[in-house]
């Protein structure tokens, strides 16, 4: 079963309460989603630690409900 946009923004957000979370279906079918995440939580972590924080908030969805997520994760300006 495929996951919801919100429900990907939801998990997100409930990790990183002050993140800007916006989530794209790239494809239409509710399986492909890019993902920017902009939180002061990276602060200080590589790209890799970046993406294994939301894969962690996703709580191990990734690669089940959600097959594929293309994320850009940064910092605050």
């Amino acid at each position: 079963m495929a996951m919801q946009a919100v429900e990907i923004e939801s998990l997100i957000k409930e990790a990183f309460p002050t993140a800007n979370v916006i989530i794209e279906d790239l494809r239409g079918d509710g399986d492909h989603y890019a993902a920017t995440v902009v939180a002061s939580e990276f602060a200080g972590k590589n790209r890799v630690q970046q993406h294994q924080m939301v894969y962690a908030a996703l709580k191990g969805r990734m690669g089940g409900e959600l097959h594929a997520l293309a994320l850009t994760t940064k910092t605050p300006e």
